[in-house]
């Protein structure tokens, strides 16, 4: 039996955007890929209109709490996915890092959970893409 891909998505505050991708993904991939997510700068909570967005989903991510980007969790994965533009980590060597600048429907205007619902449906999008990839 093999070990299943291993991918961190990180964020900022991890209460909303890498909360979502790694729900989605853990969703999409079941044990195929382990998903976790952690925050450079992690806040207290979880951003309550993330948790409602994959509720409408049927995706549960209440029970999860943010929580900081660790050198055991960097080391673990095979892939690291940065989501927006201020989260950077350094990756071991051989670790692959890829920065997804996510949809931020609030620079037009937009807010509340429709805003929330188009950045989940982005991050959806791309956790599709790297799902394929990961298992073809």
């Amino acid at each position: 039996m093999t070990t299943p891909p291993r991918v961190l998505f990180v964020c900022v505050k991890n209460g909303g955007k890498s909360q979502m991708a790694a729900g989605l993904m853990s969703d999409l991939a079941g044990d195929s890929i382990d998903a976790v997510s952690a925050g450079t700068k992690p806040g207290i909570s979880l951003n309550q209109l993330s948790v409602q967005s994959l509720d409408e989903l049927g995706i549960d991510i209440s029970h999860g709490s943010p929580k900081p980007v660790n050198e055991a969790d960097l080391e673990a994965a095979d892939i690291v996915i940065t989501l927006g533009r201020e989260a950077t980590v350094e990756v071991p060597s051989g670790t692959e890092l890829e920065n997804w600048d996510t949809n931020e429907p609030s620079e037009r205007g937009i807010e509340g959970i429709e805003r929330m619902r188009l950045v989940r449906d982005d991050i959806r999008r791309r956790v599709e893409k790297l799902h394929s990839r990961l298992v073809s």
